[in-house]
Protein backbone atom coordinates (compact mmCIF):
# COMPACT_ATOMS: atom_id res chain seq x y z
CA UNK A 1 0.00 0.00 0.00
CA UNK A 2 1.31 3.41 -0.10
CA UNK A 3 1.94 6.35 1.82
CA UNK A 4 -1.39 7.30 2.36
CA UNK A 5 -2.57 3.59 3.64
CA UNK A 6 0.05 3.93 5.87
CA UNK A 7 -0.57 7.32 7.51
CA UNK A 8 -4.17 6.73 7.41
CA UNK A 9 -6.38 3.90 8.66
CA UNK A 10 -7.56 1.21 6.40
CA UNK A 11 -11.10 0.59 5.53
CA UNK A 12 -10.57 -3.13 7.10
CA UNK A 13 -9.66 -1.51 10.64
CA UNK A 14 -11.84 1.52 10.85
CA UNK A 15 -14.57 1.82 13.51
CA UNK A 16 -17.86 0.88 11.61
CA UNK A 17 -15.51 -2.18 10.44
CA UNK A 18 -14.66 -2.81 13.78
CA UNK A 19 -18.45 -2.09 14.95
CA UNK A 20 -19.88 -5.08 12.58
CA UNK A 21 -17.36 -7.65 14.26
CA UNK A 22 -17.95 -6.71 17.95
CA UNK A 23 -21.32 -5.09 18.41
CA UNK A 24 -22.07 -3.48 21.72
CA UNK A 25 -18.71 -2.66 22.65
CA UNK A 26 -16.58 0.55 23.31
CA UNK A 27 -14.41 0.82 20.43
CA UNK A 28 -12.03 4.21 19.48
CA UNK A 29 -10.06 3.55 15.87
CA UNK A 30 -7.64 6.15 15.35
CA UNK A 31 -5.75 7.10 11.82
CA UNK A 32 -2.34 7.67 13.72
CA UNK A 33 -1.43 7.66 17.35
CA UNK A 34 1.84 7.30 19.23
CA UNK A 35 0.79 4.17 20.40
CA UNK A 36 -2.62 2.76 21.48
CA UNK A 37 -1.24 1.42 24.68
CA UNK A 38 -0.91 5.34 25.39
CA UNK A 39 -4.45 5.84 24.35
CA UNK A 40 -5.85 3.23 26.55
CA UNK A 41 -4.07 3.91 29.09
CA UNK A 42 -5.66 7.27 29.52
CA UNK A 43 -9.10 5.55 29.02
CA UNK A 44 -9.02 2.79 31.46
CA UNK A 45 -7.90 5.90 34.19
CA UNK A 46 -11.36 7.70 32.81
CA UNK A 47 -13.43 4.51 33.45
CA UNK A 48 -13.33 2.82 30.12
CA UNK A 49 -15.53 -0.39 30.63
CA UNK A 50 -14.16 -4.50 30.47
CA UNK A 51 -13.31 -5.21 26.44
CA UNK A 52 -12.80 -1.72 25.29
CA UNK A 53 -10.44 -1.55 21.82
CA UNK A 54 -8.67 0.79 20.47
CA UNK A 55 -6.46 0.76 16.95
CA UNK A 56 -5.17 2.71 14.87
CA UNK A 57 -3.96 2.58 11.08
CA UNK A 58 -0.28 3.73 12.24
CA UNK A 59 1.40 4.23 15.28
CA UNK A 60 4.80 5.91 15.75
CA UNK A 61 6.65 4.07 18.82
CA UNK A 62 4.50 0.35 19.53
CA UNK A 63 5.47 -1.30 22.42
CA UNK A 64 5.08 -4.93 24.05
CA UNK A 65 6.25 -6.20 27.37
CA UNK A 66 8.76 -3.83 29.38
CA UNK A 67 8.21 -1.20 26.77
CA UNK A 68 10.09 -3.91 24.37
CA UNK A 69 9.57 -2.11 20.80
CA UNK A 70 7.70 -3.85 18.08
CA UNK A 71 8.02 -2.83 14.30
CA UNK A 72 4.33 -3.01 13.29
CA UNK A 73 3.60 -3.71 9.40
CA UNK A 74 0.48 -1.19 9.10
CA UNK A 75 -0.79 -2.98 5.66
CA UNK A 76 -0.29 -6.44 6.96
CA UNK A 77 0.07 -6.68 11.15
CA UNK A 78 -2.67 -6.09 13.62
CA UNK A 79 -1.62 -4.66 16.86
CA UNK A 80 -4.07 -3.05 19.05
CA UNK A 81 -4.71 -2.70 23.02
CA UNK A 82 -7.36 -3.95 24.93
CA UNK A 83 -8.79 -3.08 28.31
CA UNK A 84 -9.42 -5.24 30.83
CA UNK A 85 -10.90 -5.66 34.64
CA UNK A 86 -10.31 -9.22 35.43
CA UNK A 87 -10.88 -10.23 39.05
CA UNK A 88 -7.32 -11.39 40.07
CA UNK A 89 -5.47 -10.81 43.19
CA UNK A 90 -2.34 -8.89 43.50
CA UNK A 91 -0.08 -12.04 43.39
CA UNK A 92 -1.49 -13.26 40.42
CA UNK A 93 -1.28 -10.48 38.11
CA UNK A 94 1.37 -11.98 35.42
CA UNK A 95 -1.32 -14.57 34.91
CA UNK A 96 -2.48 -12.20 32.12
CA UNK A 97 0.22 -13.02 30.08
CA UNK A 98 -0.67 -16.93 30.11
CA UNK A 99 -3.83 -16.77 29.30
CA UNK A 100 -2.88 -14.12 26.49
CA UNK A 101 -0.37 -15.90 24.63
CA UNK A 102 -2.62 -19.38 24.69
CA UNK A 103 -5.12 -17.11 23.14
CA UNK A 104 -2.74 -16.51 20.44
CA UNK A 105 -1.83 -19.45 19.77
CA UNK A 106 -5.27 -20.88 19.65
CA UNK A 107 -5.60 -18.81 16.96
CA UNK A 108 -2.50 -19.44 15.07
CA UNK A 109 -2.83 -21.64 11.83
CA UNK A 110 0.13 -22.41 9.61
CA UNK A 111 -0.07 -23.64 6.18
CA UNK A 112 1.67 -26.57 7.06
CA UNK A 113 0.14 -28.41 10.04
CA UNK A 114 3.31 -30.01 11.05
CA UNK A 115 4.60 -26.36 11.92
CA UNK A 116 2.58 -25.81 14.79
CA UNK A 117 2.86 -22.78 17.38
CA UNK A 118 4.89 -22.32 20.13
CA UNK A 119 5.16 -20.15 22.87
CA UNK A 120 8.12 -18.49 23.86
CA UNK A 121 7.99 -17.46 27.71
CA UNK A 122 6.49 -14.93 29.18
CA UNK A 123 5.07 -13.12 25.73
CA UNK A 124 5.72 -14.26 22.49
CA UNK A 125 3.85 -17.05 19.88
CA UNK A 126 6.31 -18.48 17.36
CA UNK A 127 6.21 -20.53 14.16
CA UNK A 128 9.12 -21.78 12.22
CA UNK A 129 8.55 -18.73 9.92
CA UNK A 130 9.33 -16.23 13.10
CA UNK A 131 7.21 -14.63 15.49
CA UNK A 132 3.20 -14.65 14.74
CA UNK A 133 2.33 -12.76 17.66
CA UNK A 134 3.13 -11.11 20.98
CA UNK A 135 1.45 -9.32 23.86
CA UNK A 136 2.59 -7.13 26.58
CA UNK A 137 0.45 -5.80 29.71
CA UNK A 138 0.45 -2.66 31.92
CA UNK A 139 -1.65 -3.50 35.29
CA UNK A 140 -3.14 -1.25 37.71
CA UNK A 141 -2.69 -2.39 41.32
CA UNK A 142 -5.14 -1.86 44.00
CA UNK A 143 -5.24 -2.87 48.07
CA UNK A 144 -6.04 -6.39 47.09
CA UNK A 145 -6.38 -7.04 43.50
CA UNK A 146 -5.69 -5.64 40.03
CA UNK A 147 -7.75 -2.85 39.24
CA UNK A 148 -7.87 -2.84 35.62
CA UNK A 149 -5.18 -3.77 32.62
CA UNK A 150 -4.10 -2.62 29.39
CA UNK A 151 -3.21 -5.75 27.23
CA UNK A 152 -1.76 -4.70 23.93
CA UNK A 153 -1.84 -7.74 21.03
CA UNK A 154 0.58 -8.14 18.30
CA UNK A 155 -0.51 -10.32 15.28
CA UNK A 156 1.63 -10.73 12.74
CA UNK A 157 1.41 -10.82 9.05
CA UNK A 158 -2.57 -11.73 8.85
CA UNK A 159 -3.15 -9.63 5.79
CA UNK A 160 -5.51 -12.17 3.66
CA UNK A 161 -4.49 -14.96 6.45
CA UNK A 162 -8.11 -15.42 7.65
CA UNK A 163 -10.25 -12.50 6.09
CA UNK A 164 -10.35 -9.00 6.63
CA UNK A 165 -8.26 -7.79 9.94
CA UNK A 166 -11.17 -6.44 12.20
CA UNK A 167 -12.29 -10.01 11.63
CA UNK A 168 -9.07 -10.87 12.80
CA UNK A 169 -8.85 -8.59 15.44
CA UNK A 170 -12.25 -9.80 16.75
CA UNK A 171 -11.38 -13.28 16.88
CA UNK A 172 -8.18 -12.14 19.04
CA UNK A 173 -10.79 -10.00 21.50
CA UNK A 174 -12.65 -13.36 21.96
CA UNK A 175 -10.30 -15.56 22.04
CA UNK A 176 -8.44 -13.76 25.04
CA UNK A 177 -11.53 -13.62 26.79
CA UNK A 178 -12.76 -16.82 26.44
CA UNK A 179 -9.08 -17.91 28.19
CA UNK A 180 -9.38 -15.53 30.63
CA UNK A 181 -13.14 -16.99 31.63
CA UNK A 182 -11.78 -20.39 31.38
CA UNK A 183 -10.62 -23.00 34.69
CA UNK A 184 -6.55 -22.02 35.05
CA UNK A 185 -5.41 -25.44 35.03
CA UNK A 186 -6.73 -26.01 31.70
CA UNK A 187 -5.21 -22.91 30.22
CA UNK A 188 -1.70 -23.58 32.20
CA UNK A 189 -2.25 -27.53 30.95
CA UNK A 190 -2.00 -25.98 27.19
CA UNK A 191 0.20 -23.44 27.87
CA UNK A 192 3.28 -25.72 29.13
CA UNK A 193 1.98 -28.33 26.58
CA UNK A 194 3.02 -25.28 24.13
CA UNK A 195 5.74 -24.14 25.80
CA UNK A 196 9.23 -24.01 23.72
CA UNK A 197 11.34 -22.80 26.87
CA UNK A 198 10.93 -25.84 29.11
CA UNK A 199 13.48 -27.71 28.64
CA UNK A 200 16.03 -25.06 27.80
CA UNK A 201 19.36 -23.61 29.23
CA UNK A 202 18.37 -19.73 30.30
CA UNK A 203 19.61 -16.38 31.87
CA UNK A 204 16.38 -14.00 32.49
CA UNK A 205 17.68 -10.86 33.24
CA UNK A 206 15.67 -8.76 35.31
CA UNK A 207 14.39 -5.11 35.19
CA UNK A 208 16.57 -2.55 35.29
CA UNK A 209 18.39 -4.08 32.84
CA UNK A 210 22.40 -3.47 32.70
CA UNK A 211 25.83 -5.05 33.08
CA UNK A 212 25.23 -4.91 36.65
CA UNK A 213 21.40 -5.96 36.34
CA UNK A 214 20.20 -8.97 38.79
CA UNK A 215 19.76 -11.90 36.37
CA UNK A 216 19.20 -16.19 37.06
CA UNK A 217 20.81 -19.00 34.78
CA UNK A 218 19.43 -22.20 34.81
CA UNK A 219 17.45 -24.62 33.23
CA UNK A 220 13.52 -23.30 32.70
CA UNK A 221 11.43 -26.33 34.37
CA UNK A 222 7.69 -25.13 34.58
CA UNK A 223 5.76 -21.99 34.29
CA UNK A 224 3.54 -21.42 37.13
CA UNK A 225 -0.21 -20.54 38.05
CA UNK A 226 0.92 -16.68 38.51
CA UNK A 227 2.49 -16.60 35.03
CA UNK A 228 5.95 -17.24 36.44
CA UNK A 229 9.00 -19.32 34.75
CA UNK A 230 10.62 -21.56 37.06
CA UNK A 231 14.30 -21.77 36.86
CA UNK A 232 16.57 -24.75 38.14
CA UNK A 233 19.94 -23.25 38.78
CA UNK A 234 23.26 -24.82 38.64
CA UNK A 235 23.08 -25.08 42.33
CA UNK A 236 19.58 -26.61 42.65
CA UNK A 237 17.48 -23.77 43.42
CA UNK A 238 14.33 -22.84 42.28
CA UNK A 239 13.41 -19.51 41.02
CA UNK A 240 10.07 -18.32 39.83
CA UNK A 241 10.81 -15.16 37.40
CA UNK A 242 7.56 -13.34 37.01
CA UNK A 243 6.94 -11.96 33.62
CA UNK A 244 6.37 -8.07 35.46
CA UNK A 245 9.65 -8.36 36.57
CA UNK A 246 11.53 -9.59 33.21
CA UNK A 247 13.75 -7.48 30.87
CA UNK A 248 14.97 -10.30 28.52
CA UNK A 249 15.11 -13.95 28.26
CA UNK A 250 18.20 -15.01 26.78
CA UNK A 251 18.79 -18.73 25.55
CA UNK A 252 21.99 -19.99 26.20
CA UNK A 253 23.78 -23.47 24.70
CA UNK A 254 23.91 -26.40 27.07
CA UNK A 255 27.08 -25.88 28.87
CA UNK A 256 27.13 -21.75 28.53
CA UNK A 257 27.36 -19.51 31.64
CA UNK A 258 27.06 -16.16 30.61
CA UNK A 259 24.04 -14.76 28.31
CA UNK A 260 23.92 -14.50 24.71
CA UNK A 261 21.11 -11.98 23.49
CA UNK A 262 18.42 -13.74 21.91
CA UNK A 263 16.80 -12.23 18.75
CA UNK A 264 13.37 -11.12 19.85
Amino acid sequence: MGADRRMGIGDDLAEAALAAELPGRQLRSYPAVLSTESVALGWAREGAPHGSVVTAGYQVSPRGRGGLPWTVDPDRDVCFSLVLRPELPVAREGWIYAVAVTALADLVRPADPADAPAITWPDEVRTARGRAGAVGAWVELGPTGVRWLVLTVFRCDVEGAAGPRAAELARAVRAIEDRLAAEPADVLADYRARCDTLGRRVCARMIPLGPAGPHVTGTAVDVLSDGSLTIRTDQGHRIAVRPQNLGVLDVLAPDEHSATPHDR
